[in-house]
């Protein structure tokens, strides 16, 4: 195990290149201290630390053509546009099961990112038994607007992405109180040169009238996410991030239904790992 941190970046179902990424990581043996995750790459780190090759991708497309699993029938009849039921019960514990022990054996801490909806800060919530905790990987992959918030201990959550898409920062300050060394792989799901546009705010002001602190946030989630890739550029010139991207724009949505071009994600994911690997077991050592 290296002494590093892991960083995974959301997108939806741009997560398929971050699955491509992690089989690469499991077929070279390349595991890491601590792990931190937002939105679906919370998801894909389920898979990752139980050990199971290619099963994020399953999960991911295997299911494109059932209502359940992303729909607006889902959206319009549970409130959810990835139905929670389905993902995170239905799958999880029947179609395609995650490996709960193995998750639970592995040392690599977890911490899924989740957005406080009362105070619009990112809170990191350790996931160290998957079959309690999956609720934190189900609400930082809580897209917001198309999905209900996640009520847990009187608290209400939404994706992370919305307050620390990209949680750097957090994972360095915490390596340093633990005394770890200052390296961190982040793996993201835009390519070199994006930059993120402001969205509209007035669905937000509909919906979440009385979250003030999370309209905020969400209103300045281009301004948070643009200063954390200038971070992470500083970081990664000083030699402590390593960063791992698509090296053009995948062609992706966050719900995309095209299973070949999915596909294609997945394998741009991988072979970009395998291409980047004797650098990056450099940086690891």
């Amino acid at each position: 195990m290296s002494d590093s941190a892991l960083i995974l970046e959301g997108g939806g179902l741009r997560g398929v290149f971050t699955c491509g990424v992690t089989d690469c990581f499991l077929d070279n043996s390349i595991s890491f201290t601590d792990i931190w995750a937002v939105s679906a790459g919370s998801c894909v780190t389920c898979s990752f630390l139980a050990g199971q090759r290619r099963r994020a991708f399953r999960v991911m497309t295997g299911f494109l053509g059932d209502p359940r699993y992303c729909s607006i029938r889902s959206l319009i009849t549970t409130g959810d546009l990835f139905g929670a039921k389905f993902n995170y019960d239905t799958v999880p514990n029947v179609l395609d099961p995650v490996d709960y022990e193995a998750f639970r054996k592995n040392p690599t801490e977890f911490f899924a990112v989740v957005t406080n909806c009362g105070t619009g800060e990112a809170e990191y919530k350790r996931v160290f038994d998957l079959r309690r905790h999956l609720i934190w990987v189900r609400a930082s992959s809580s897209l917001p607007l198309l999905s209900r918030m996640v009520k847990v201990n009187g608290e209400r959550y939404l994706d992370g992405g919305i307050s620390d898409s990209i949680p750097l920062k957090a994972a360095r300050e915490y390596r340093k109180e633990k005394g770890r060394a200052d390296r961190a792989v982040v793996v993201l799901t835009r390519e070199d040169g994006y930059f993120k546009k402001p969205e509209a705010t007035a669905p937000a002001a509909i919906r979440y009238a009385k979250y003030p602190a999370l309209r905020e946030a969400m209103k300045n989630r281009h301004t948070m996410y643009n200063s954390q890739l200038a971070y992470l550029r500083s970081a990664e010139n000083a030699g402590a991030a390593f960063v791992i991207r698509p090296p053009e724009p995948l062609g992706l949505s966050r719900t995309e239904k095209d299973k070949t071009k999915l596909e294609a994600g997945y394998e741009l994911g991988y072979n970009t790992a395998k291409e980047l690997l004797p650098r990056l077991l450099e940086f690891l050592s």
